[in-house]
């Protein structure tokens, strides 16, 4: 099964499998880097791996507007039960049959308070076996830690990794997370959005073309993959 994967800035992304559409972590509103805005994407499917604002973004809005079920951790999701919204509550380690594949919550070593101030429960990443056996894996916001080696021996199609330093990991750690899952693909996320986060990404797919033998797509926001 092919798959199509859109980066549109900072950690927004979208997944599109089988006529499905999923969206992930949809900062939309107040995203400098955002390659469109909140109205105008399509989203089956709203995955919020945590409760900082610009990850939960334009959930709300988005879900209502076109019905989207949104999955999160089960703090997350009881939150959005309670704004009128569909929402399915997982935790990590565990997984559940999607009409899109498979869904586990993995460990992300990271915050997640919502933006009201709420419990956001624990911050997570998303690992997804698409029903022809591919897995994809998206960090998000997270430290590097060794359980990524776990996850590698899944066998990783493409790996979505976060570089920008300061909230997530770095270039370095980055590169190390890179030789712990072992993909077949790599892309990264979460930098340049602010100065505080800025990064160079042909250097760092240069190291990482070096030194694995991952494939490196740099993305522009907005542009889309087809795997």
């Amino acid at each position: 099964m092919s798959f199509t994967f859109t980066w549109y800035g900072h950690a927004t992304l979208g997944l599109e499998t089988g006529g499905q559409h999923i969206l992930v972590d949809p900062f939309f509103t107040g995203n400098p880097a955002a390659s469109t805005t909140h109205d105008k994407v399509p989203a089956d499917f709203i995955l919020v791996s945590h409760g900082h604002g610009d990850h939960v973004g334009d959930a709300v809005e988005i879900a209502k507007r076109t019905g989207a079920l949104v999955i999160s951790n089960a703090e997350i999701a009881g939150w959005m039960s309670a704004k009128g919204v569909k929402a399915h509550g997982q935790h990590i380690g565990g997984g559940h049959q999607h009409p899109f594949g498979y869904l586990k919550l993995t460990f992300a070593l990271h915050g997640s308070a919502l933006p009201d101030g709420s419990n956001g429960g624990n911050p997570a990443g998303f690992l997804i076996t698409l029903p022809s056996g591919e897995k994809i894996y998206m960090a998000q916001d997270t430290g590097l830690f060794g359980d990524m080696k776990l996850i590698g021996d899944e066998g990783i199609h493409l790996a979505v990794l976060p570089i920008g330093d300061n909230y997530t990991m770095g270039p370095d750690d980055a590169l190390r997370a890179v030789e712990l899952l072992r993909p077949k693909h790599v892309i990264p996320i979460h930098y340049n959005t602010f100065g505080l986060i800025a990064q160079d990404p042909q250097a760092w797919a240069a190291r990482v073309r070096a030194q694995t033998s991952a494939v490196v797509h740099v993305m522009k926001p907005g542009e889309s993959l087809a795997f």
